[in-house]
């Protein structure tokens, strides 16, 4: 592998790993261990969630794909393990989410919200982030969350 691919499959995170031949995955994953999530809004609203969270390279590169359904409160998020540039897509995903992507101290860098099922297109977090959490598709305007909101949970040391 040369080093332009090497830098490719970096960037593009979890859909490198399809980058290999007789590598793409044909169904969904078991159910990853869950964790509670609480977003605050800044008019200081908390919102639990009940996430699954992907925290190997295997879990996050096949996350939500193949579900046909996910709980108003649940969702996955992807602990990339440090801060860098998340770039995900929604190829083999059968419902449309919203992503905010997270920065590490806990605060929403960005969202994108209902993402179109089955699209090869990147959606980027546009900066770099410690996690990207995936929820149901018209989450983020029902509960009214926003890019600088905060989120709880272990891996940004703030959980309640």
């Amino acid at each position: 592998m040369n080093r332009r691919t090497l830098l490719w499959m970096l960037a593009l995170g979890p859909m490198a790993a399809w980058a290999q031949p007789g590598s793409e995955p044909s169904g969904p994953q078991p159910e990853l261990p869950n964790e509670s999530l609480i977003i605050v809004t800044r008019d200081g609203q908390a919102h639990r969630f009940n996430v699954e969270v992907a925290s190997t390279p295997q879990e996050q590169t096949v996350g939500l794909m193949f579900r046909k359904s996910l709980p108003p409160d649940g969702g996955m998020l992807f602990d990339w393990g440090g801060s860098r540039e998340s770039s995900m897509w929604m190829k083999n995903t059968l419902i449309p989410l919203d992503m905010l992507f997270i920065k590490q101290d806990g605060t929403i860098r960005s969202i994108a919200e209902n993402t179109v099922p089955q699209s090869l297109a990147p959606i980027t977090s546009r900066g770099p982030v410690r996690a990207t959490l995936e929820l149901p598709a018209g989450t983020a305007v029902r509960l009214g969350i926003r890019v600088g909101d905060r989120v709880k949970e272990r891996i940004f040391g703030n959980a309640e």
